[in-house]
């Protein structure tokens, strides 16, 4: 005890000493030095004074003191408005000499007073936590580089953890699929997916217990959190007092803000501090690593693809790994400009010279060769190939995220936090947002460009627009013959006779092709609405293209439609056309009709819809596997794009088509899950249809390839661009995450507050169509638009199928004005909408 004692006023003597002492060094120090010394000095001290704080507020100062508490506070205040307020705490903290020496006093006293009376084993402890954070505890940068080429994984490098979560999700699917209620369907709780009020009880204490770990400390130090910054309020008085304690902390060398014009006075509400706050240090970095790890995986198949990943998302994925991100790096589809005036769109001169490449289909992914003995050799050409078990793992690691509580907790108070910041906006900047819309000349809703980026041609047209084609044509072409019975040709009179109807009598309600509430639920109902009266004769005469007539009552139809878009002048669509995959000639022939019925339109593009019903054509003996019709969907496009003067018609029609769809029921359920060990296309001989993701990936791969060919021979490149999230599991949007340019319908994202954070921070656009998810799926006062409008997802309006769902000529026109008027959505809420329509459509920037 004397010794302890001795010791003890040894230390405290010590102390004093030293308090008193160290300004008075340090004033001299910085009246004989020169400015770049003081600096220098300065700094020095203010980091040394801030690790000296934080240790022995850890160690000791909780709740020891009135003086201390009042301290604490102050500094949480101070730090709450970012690291420069912090900074300036400390400045203004050393100038007040008389209570910083009194303050470190008493810090110096009860340090010493409780390090003395410890045993030797918790001294060790202590002075262990004194020792800064080594640069060998730093976190690792998160960021790799992007890969020139596909690389390819093993499953064997899986976590264990991982793959049960991705089995969890799975299985929750499944039985989802199995159990769902048709009467809370897209019902999701307020609370989810946070949990139950003792759930947060405990994350809290989780939290606040953690506030002054040691490890908590070191992670803080590491880590560099961001702050985030919306629009701000401008405090009366305080913008001048701001700049004067920021300009002092500003290096001479920092570059001035860029001085922006034509851009609204709105008020901006300024976000400062932990970017987070609220959510545990572990929680955040395992959260943080998850979306990192998936937004560089959707990157990777976007990249390769040549499918569009937004700047700002691609800049900051940089900067995690300490690199920046140039404008070069970006890659985007390459689309065919219209033509200009006076050239011929289905001119044939000029194609490109063929290279008599050697195509093959190989795991169902059409391989390039160069000649013969590179095919002997197995050396495909130099494009990237996907891998159908690097594809399972990178899907597996995204499913495992869906089911990991902390990332859950931290994207549902993101996605909250963005729809309050919309609200905020809207509050503060409603009038003025409305002034400056009055101000633009010769612009407003009607004149904007608005693009239908999802509508089947097979129904581009609105019911009484079909029924008056019909009698039109019963009426001046009667006795032509339009079908082809057991070898004998039947006229289009004949054909309305067998039916016991007369076309004159037909009423639009008689026609039934509209969708109401029997179609709730119910998808095949819904595909007996494209056939009129009820008669598939009628839609093979009408809505086919391959038909006795070389589908030219299908072709003129469609014309129409396209007529008055271009009378609308603003108004464009992208129709989409079937290919089946039953048979190899199916593009040829589809080719030919559009060349022969002259369907070029400056309005419309085109898209290719696959749908998914291999299962029918492997009942009927059509193929003998899925690789056979993978490869009648794309070796022609391959030969098409390697000798186009062999294919000349397919040629000229691909310079208008903008991408792929893969359409059908999503709710029809698969019990096969896709997996690396699942069949190889060749294999899949059985009769069962394959899950949607092993649809996604071969449909995904084939275009990858094509488009990396395509762009080596200066061609245009195609963009995949799913149904996805209608109906059916939440895996879906998983497959659709890494392989789509952009998705129809989403709706299921609502379920999912993972899914739907990474569909907003990678920007992936959503054509919603609502009057049709009334009628199949969804009531349209609980369609997710405009929540997702709010949070900042890439969404636009789209009709899908005007002939089942709408009334007048301008269906597009239609939808916007339900939405805006159910919804109350303003001018430039509808406008919005319509600029992502057209950076989500296939047109091109002429």
């Amino acid at each position: 005890v004397e010794v302890k004692m001795k010791v003890l006023s040894q230390t405290i003597l010590f102390c004093c000493l030293l308090a008193a002492f160290l300004p008075c060094v340090t004033s001299a120090t910085l009246s004989n030095s020169s400015d770049e010394d003081k600096k220098n000095i300065l700094q020095v001290e203010k980091k040394d004074l801030c690790e000296h704080n934080k240790s022995s507020e850890d160690s000791v100062e909780k709740r020891d003191s009135p003086i201390s508490e009042n301290r604490h506070k102050n500094k949480g205040n101070y730090q709450a408005a970012g690291p420069s307020f912090s900074i300036l705490y400390q400045r203004e903290r050393t100038k007040d000499k008389d209570s910083g020496h009194l303050r470190g006093l008493s810090v110096c006293l009860k340090w010493v007073r409780q390090f003395c009376f410890m045993d030797p084993n918790a001294q060790t402890k202590t002075r262990r936590k004194m020792n800064p954070l080594s640069k060998q505890q730093t976190m690792p940068a998160l960021g790799k580089e992007m890969p020139r080429q596909f690389q390819k994984l093993s499953f064997s490098e899986v976590d264990e953890q991982v793959k049960r979560l991705a089995e969890k999700v799975y299985a929750t699917a499944i039985k989802e699929e199995n159990t769902k209620d048709v009467m809370s369907m897209y019902t999701v709780p307020e609370d989810c997916p946070i949990g139950l009020h003792q759930a947060n009880l405990r994350e809290l204490q989780k939290e606040l217990a953690e506030e002054h770990s040691e490890e908590s400390i070191k992670r803080k130090k590491s880590f560099k959190l961001m702050r985030t910054q919306s629009v701000s309020l401008q405090i009366p008085g305080a913008s001048e007092w701001a700049m004067s304690v920021i300009r002092p902390l500003l290096s001479p060398d920092t570059p001035d803000a860029p001085v922006l014009t034509n851009v609204p006075e709105f008020q901006r509400v300024t976000v400062s501090g932990d970017y987070c706050a609220g959510v545990t240090v572990e929680d955040y970095e395992q959260a943080a690593k998850s979306l990192l790890k998936a937004l560089l995986i959707r990157e990777k198949y976007a990249r390769l693809a040549y499918h569009r990943f937004p700047r700002t998302t691609a800049r900051f994925l940089r900067s995690a790994d300490n690199d920046t991100w140039s404008e070069a790096e970006e890659v985007l589809p390459d689309n065919t400009p219209c033509p200009t005036e006076g050239e011929d769109p289905y001119s044939m001169e000029d194609l490109p010279q063929n290279l008599d490449y050697i195509l093959k289909m190989k795991d169902g992914i059409i391989y390039v060769y160069d000649d013969a003995e590179a095919l002997s050799k197995e050396k495909p050409h130099s494009l990237p190939y996907p891998d159908m078990e690097t594809f399972t793992i990178e899907m597996t690691h995204v499913l495992a995220m869906i089911a990991d509580g902390p990332t859950k907790t931290y994207c549902h108070r993101r996605l909250n936090f963005l729809m309050s910041k919309f609200y905020l906006h809207e509050m503060l900047n409603e009038l003025a947002e409305l002034k400056e819309l009055k101000g633009v000349p010769h612009r407003d809703f009607y004149n904007v460009r608005k693009v239908d980026t999802h509508i089947h041609a097979a129904a581009c047209m609105n019911q009484k627009h079909l029924l008056e084609f019909i009698q039109d044509t019963c009426k001046t072409e009667a006795d032509r013959a339009v079908m082809e019975k057991g070898g004998k040709k039947i006229t289009l009179k004949q054909v309305f006779q067998d039916l016991h109807m007369d076309p004159y009598d037909l009423t639009v309600d008689s026609l039934d092709v509209h969708a109401g509430r029997q179609t709730f639920h119910r998808f095949d109902k819904f595909n007996s609405k494209y056939n009129p009266v009820g008669a598939s004769e009628l839609r093979e005469i009408y809505l086919k293209t391959d038909n006795c007539i070389n589908g030219e009552y299908f072709g003129r139809i469609i014309k129409e439609v396209a007529h008055n878009l271009e009378e609308s002048k603003y108004q464009y669509a992208e129709p989409r056309l079937s290919i089946y995959g039953r048979s190899a000639s199916e593009w040829e022939n589809l080719a030919k009709w559009f060349i022969q019925q002259k369907m070029y339109s400056p309005n419309l593009r085109w898209m290719i819809q696959v749908p998914r019903i291999y299962d029918i054509f492997r009942s009927k003996k059509i193929i003998p596997n899925f690789a056979k019709m993978l490869e009648n969907i794309f070796l022609p496009l391959f030969e098409a794009t390697v000798n186009p003067q062999k294919h000349k018609e397919i040629h000229v029609f691909l310079k208008y088509v903008t991408g792929f769809d893969s359409v059908d029921d999503e709710s029809k359920h698969s019990d096969h899950f896709f997996s690396h060990k699942s069949p190889k296309p060749e294999e899949w001989t059985m009769e069962e249809n394959p899950p949607y993701s092993y649809y996604l990936f071969h449909m995904y791969s084939n275009i990858m390839v094509l488009n990396n060919l395509r762009k080596e021979r200066g061609l245009c490149t195609f963009q995949f661009r799913p149904h996805c999230g209608e109906a059916g599991s939440i895996t879906h949007l998983v497959s659709a995450f890494l392989t789509a340019d952009n998705i129809s319908h989403g709706l299921n994202l609502k379920k999912s507050p993972v899914l739907q954070y990474l569909y907003y921070l990678a920007q992936i656009p959503i054509a919603m169509s609502p009057l049709s998810n009334n009628s199949l799926f969804l009531e349209y006062s609980k369609n997710p638009l405009r929540e997702f409008l709010h949070k900042g997802l890439c969404v636009s309006l789209s009709t899908d199928d005007p002939m089942q769902f709408h009334y007048t000529k301008e269906a597009l026109m239609e939808e916007y004005a339900i939405a805006a008027q159910l919804w109350k959505l303003s001018t430039c809420d509808v406008c919005e909408i319509a600029k992502n329509s057209v950076l989500q459509s296939g047109l091109s920037h002429q």
